[in-house]
């Protein structure tokens, strides 16, 4: 297994594990697959901002997930804390994937000068919920039916932590 910086050549195995996650859960309160030019969009943003988008490759080449953060909101005030994202190809969830990919992202975000990581999780998604848990995530928010998706309202959850600052940062003086 083989850490990546994801580039446009995985945007479409990247796209199939969005598009298979909107499909069948309700870890994307999406009803639409995900197209090629969303995809590209979505990655020139991620590029644009300095965003990582990391990647796990198997012996066989066979991207096996993919992690990224970005913005939690749009403004300046905001701008030390992210929001993170981890999804995995079906075949290869189970395996400790996304505990690798949530220390990675944590560890980057560290290195990149952010203060706060946060996730957004459905409320059913108990795994998803223990792995934050597991990585010292703590509870932050419960919105109670604030999506919709195959019929049914959906809560989410939000779960925070503190990344320690890095000795050189400071705060004061990083750009918008």
């Amino acid at each position: 297994m083989t850490w990546i910086d994801c580039g446009p050549q995985h945007l479409e195995a990247i796209r199939a594990i969005f598009n298979e996650a909107i499909a069948n859960s309700t870890a994307l309160y999406e009803d639409e697959p995900r197209s090629v030019a969303f995809m590209e969009a979505w990655f020139a943003a991620k590029q644009k901002a300095g965003f990582p988008v990391l990647g796990l490759i198997n012996d066989e080449g066979v991207l096996m997930g993919f992690a990224s953060y970005g913005p939690f909101r749009s403004h300046p005030g905001y701008r030390f804390t992210v929001e993170h994202s981890i999804y995995l190809d079906v075949r290869f969830r189970g395996q400790g994937l996304g505990t690798l990919f949530l220390e990675r992202l944590v560890t980057t975000a560290q290195a990149q000068g952010h203060h706060l990581m946060i996730g957004v999780i459905d409320a059913d998604n108990a795994a998803s919920i223990r792995l934050h848990q597991r990585q010292g995530f703590t509870p932050c928010a419960h919105l109670r039916e604030a999506g919709y998706k195959f019929g049914r309202w959906l809560d989410v959850v939000m779960y925070s932590i503190h990344l320690p600052p890095r000795d050189e940062v400071q705060y004061s003086s990083l750009s918008e």
